[in-house]
């Protein structure tokens, strides 16, 4: 073993898939790109996700506490980091990208049609906002697409790298 810096943890736990976040702010509809996000209850199902208070939907999540998130599929990796690498303050990242704003049922903020699921989610913990920029989401509802079969997904490594969803294997388990 060998000591390994601090800031490559990350590297180490990322928690899943490469996802875009939606909000929508006075009226302007954004899309960021997010990594981090886990799982941290299932009924309801509530998702922890950090959203740096430099990025511009970090203001509109917290004033209107609700968004999107949608889930791409490797197809759209490109647009993907793309759209991490500006910011919805200056772009409208739905015309310059090519994706196309869906209504959602529950929430204000858009699905992205392209992706091969979206979950409307409001905010229902802001405890860790101002200390972490931490928010804890419920989704209200999720949405597939039928017509993208076994969607493979990206997960971020650090640097520019990803790494794909591989083989699916199948070992006994007691979970559902």
């Amino acid at each position: 073993m060998k000591n390994l810096t601090l800031a490559k943890v990350y590297q180490l736990l990322e928690p899943g898939p490469v996802v875009l976040l939606t909000t929508t702010h006075k009226g302007r509809a954004n899309v960021m790109t997010m990594s981090w996000q886990t799982m941290v209850e299932f009924e309801p199902p509530l998702i922890a996700c950090v959203v740096s208070n430099a990025n511009h939907s970090f203001a509109a999540l917290r004033a209107t506490k609700e968004c999107v998130i949608a889930i791409p599929a490797l197809e759209l990796a490109s647009k993907v980091v793309a759209i991490g690498n500006c910011s919805g303050k200056d772009v409208d990242k739905f015309k310059r990208f090519g994706l196309t704003p869906a209504p959602a049922e529950r929430v204000t903020p858009p699905l992205v049609a392209e992706c091969f699921a979206n979950l409307e989610c409001r905010v229902v913990d802001t405890h860790l906002v101002n200390k972490f920029n931490l928010f804890v989401l419920e989704v209200l509802k999720a949405w597939s697409d039928p017509a993208q079969k076994n969607p493979k997904t990206i997960h971020h490594c650090g640097h520019g790298r990803f790494v794909v969803d591989g083989e699916l294997i199948k070992l006994k388990s007691n979970m559902p």
